[in-house]
């Protein structure tokens, strides 16, 4: 069993964008051990990790299976912009 270091300052969001929503859904939030949860499971899956300490502490506040408040829009557009790029680039 892997041990995790407690980080309070660590944060972590996971959200998920398909064309035919609105806008980004969020999966997951949390701080500190949730944090490291999510960020292992994001790795283990491969999933593109982005760092954006301002966007992860906003999502917070949201509830996961939501979508993600309008002011955090512009900030996640362009992280799954950033992802997209660089998927096809592949």
């Amino acid at each position: 069993m892997r041990r995790y270091k407690i980080d309070k300052k660590k944060k972590a969001a996971a959200i998920a964008y398909t064309p035919d929503k609105v806008a980004p859904l969020l999966l997951a939030a949390g701080a500190g051990r949730e944090a490291g949860f999510i960020l292992e499971e994001a790795r283990k899956a491969g999933i593109a990790i982005v760092e954006d300490a301002g966007l992860a502490s906003l999502l917070l506040a949201a509830r996961p299976g939501d979508y993600i408040p309008p002011w955090c829009w512009e900030a996640a557009a362009k992280i799954l912009a950033f992802v997209l790029a660089r998927e096809n680039e592949s």
